[in-house]
């Protein structure tokens, strides 16, 4: 039986090839499973300012297999944005969720919030899984019917 490959995730600049190649993939899987590719919902100048990051997932032979990303959204929270995992080896969306996590908490978030379409069915029984608690919808998600909503309370630093 061979060992699980390592996934180890780093903070990257959003532009990359590798960033860009995920975020791509990302935005023609969101598109096919929602019909958006969410491209509009995300800046890459969100994720480059303080506290806030962008990360790339990469597999035990260094290639590139998620990312995410993650920006201020008031004082003590931050939004989850572009959460992505190619699905190659069990664990690349952990990973990446659990490294945001400790950045966020690093970086004097007591919270992190995100957005994912109720017809994404996968990312909303990953949450719910890892902690996330469904939320009212908040910013621009506001009456958005298709919009899900969740925060995760992070344990203080």
């Amino acid at each position: 039986m061979s060992a699980r490959p390592r996934i180890r995730v780093t903070v990257e600049d959003p532009e990359t090839t590798d960033a860009a190649l995920l975020l791509d993939e990302l935005s023609d899987q969101l598109s096919l499973i929602t019909g958006s590719s969410g491209k509009a919902s995300f800046d890459v100048n969100d994720v480059r300012g303080d506290r806030a990051l962008f990360v790339v997932a990469r597999d035990g032979d260094g290639k590139p297999v998620g990312c995410g990303a993650l920006r201020p959204l008031e004082h003590d929270v931050a939004e989850l944005k572009r959460m992505y995992s190619r699905r190659t080896v069990p664990g690349i969306g952990t990973a990446v969720l659990a490294h945001l996590e400790a950045q966020a908490q690093q970086l004097g978030y007591a919270a992190l919030r995100l957005e994912t379409r109720a017809v994404n069915t996968r990312a909303v029984t990953f949450y719910e899984r890892l902690g996330y608690a469904r939320i009212a919808n908040f910013g621009k998600y506001v009456g958005r019917p298709e919009a899900v909503c969740f925060e995760k309370r992070l344990a203080p630093g």
